[in-house]
């Protein structure tokens, strides 16, 4: 079966898109096309499909084949995909995902996308956050350099550890490197390993920072794939009309035996 695909990039975190809104495409080898010497290569793949009352539904898989929870790079990468099929009114797509409905404003290669509110979140200590923002964060502040900082085993001993071993948790170490800019690096369930950027991740960053620290406002990070901004609006109860802004580029298109 060939089966053609267009791969994305959002801040250095990567996709296979493939629109399967005729749902030609059941039984893909996910793990085999992400694989980065033997397939495409990709932190995960993403199918656009079909859905009544939407635009269209987001279906997205880890690069290790299972399916995931939300992803927001993803999400932005795919609302531009689906953009430029002509989906959508005019620059702005209503879609569904697997955390819920979300929105989002495409211009040029920025897209932004609105995340769900979150009400729910445990502050461990002065430096530690838990929260999930469509998947699931352990948000570590630190004071050093993110990038001098051993991430892969301090992320393995938490991803894998008692606590969260059974269902996973994506590990990320954030150092704050002004009045309202952070710079972070994640560690990934599913990809197992660094990715230049997470979506969910620096979304969780932001709210976990302003838990900290409380202000509402836009906060922007720095990751290794390039700078995200976060804007969200905060309340006693939580956050609200929270989007998480930057760039979505289709990088090529192919077609793939699978």
């Amino acid at each position: 079966m060939i089966v053609p695909f267009t791969k994305y990039q959002g801040t250095g975190n990567d996709f296979i898109i493939i629109d399967n809104r005729e749902l030609k495409y059941r039984e893909l080898d996910v793990a085999a096309l992400c694989h980065r010497r033997f397939g495409i290569g990709a932190d995960g793949l993403m199918l656009l499909q079909k859905a009544e009352g939407y635009d269209f539904e987001m279906v997205y898989y880890n690069s290790d084949g299972n399916l995931s929870s939300m992803c927001g790079n993803g999400g932005r990468c795919i609302a531009h995909f689906a953009h430029s099929l002509g989906l959508g009114s005019g620059n702005n797509l209503h879609f569904i995902a697997v955390d819920g409905p979300h929105k989002a404003f495409v211009k040029a290669n920025q897209v932004e996308l609105q995340m769900i509110d979150v009400n729910h979140w445990e502050v461990r200590n002065s430096q530690c956050v838990v929260l999930n923002t469509g998947s699931p964060h352990y948000i570590q502040f630190i004071e050093e350099n993110t990038g001098d900082f051993d991430l892969i085993p301090f992320s393995k001993n938490i991803r894998y550890g008692a606590e969260f071993g059974k269902e996973g948790i994506n590990v990320n170490v954030v150092q704050q490197i002004g009045d309202n800019a952070l710079a972070m690096r994640t560690y990934e369930r599913g990809v197992e390993d660094e990715t230049y950027s997470c979506g969910t991740g620096v979304t969780a960053a932001a709210l976990s920072f302003a838990l900290l620290n409380p202000k509402t406002g836009n906060i922007k990070i720095s990751t290794a794939g390039g700078v995200l901004e976060v804007r969200f609006k905060q309340a006693d109860k939580g956050f609200s009309d929270v989007w998480l802004c930057g760039p979505a580029e289709k990088v090529f298109t192919g077609e793939i035996s699978a």
